[in-house]
């Protein structure tokens, strides 16, 4: 199990744990860095922030616990908070923390996750009330679809915790190749994606710190932040025009 970090001389591995509300995540962070943790708040903001630190495996593991968020779309200051750290911080594996009895709604952000192309591990947590609710997973077949390791956890128990930070650990060092996935909106959403993208590669946009699929997505969306951040007329007209064609022929904005 983990242990206080003591050497400096080993390879640092930078973990942010994500998840749900309720999810169990925070049970979860608690169990993997133990009394090992700071808490502070993230700057300009009151949301608090907070961090561990562990000796795994030769790694010292820098664990941040982020804001319970339903999405990365940005409408609270933890979600904006939650993307920038994954954007900007860019840690190198992403936990994301699933309440395996609401498996649907927990999946949302881990597609979101995905497709942000971060390097993510989900952890299936409260498995034992799920098994309790009669749900039963094909872990390896779910595995294989989303292309992601899956660690079953029982957060209050410490069931698995080990397991997960070794997945973890796998992915940080990218000792196993992980398929990529990518999301298919349908032909004419793919359409309007791909002349987005071609522009925000054409436009050199953000540095290409950001994946430009996922912003050609997010431009689409009418996101604010990421509009914001963009300026430039060329990618936000054709943005724009692609949102109002969509709406036209399907009935609702993008």
């Amino acid at each position: 199990m983990a242990q206080a970090r003591t050497k400096s001389d080993q390879k640092e591995i930078k973990i942010a744990l994500t998840g749900n509300p309720n999810s169990g995540k925070t049970t979860i962070f608690n169990h993997l860095t133990g009394f090992h943790q700071r808490v502070g708040n993230y700057p300009g903001v009151t949301v608090e922030k907070k961090e561990g630190l562990v000796l795994y495996e030769g790694h010292h593991l820098q664990i941040v616990d982020l804001p319970g968020i339903y999405s990365l779309t940005p409408y609270s200051p933890e979600e904006l908070i939650t993307r920038r750290v994954l954007l900007e911080e860019k840690p190198d594996v992403v936990i994301d923390v699933l309440d395996a009895t609401n498996i649907e709604r927990n999946l949302y952000l881990a597609t979101q996750l995905k497709e942000l192309g971060v390097p993510l591990v989900l952890a299936l947590n409260m498995s034992d009330e799920a098994r309790a609710q009669g749900i039963q997973f094909d872990l390896q077949k779910l595995s294989a679809l989303l292309g992601v390791p899956i660690v079953p956890t029982v957060g209050h128990k410490r069931e698995g915790i080990g397991e997960l930070l070794a997945a973890a650990v796998e992915v940080a060092n990218a000792t196993r190749d992980w398929r990529e996935v990518k999301i298919n909106y349908g032909r004419d959403i793919e359409t309007e994606l791909e002349n987005i993208q071609r522009v925000v590669e054409e436009e050199g946009l953000l540095n290409g710190s950001y994946d430009a699929r996922w912003v050609s997505v997010k431009l689409l969306e009418g996101d604010q932040d990421i509009i914001e951040r963009v300026r430039a007329d060329r990618v936000l007209t054709v943005s724009e025009e692609a949102s109002r064609r969509l709406q036209k022929l399907l009935g609702d904005p993008p």
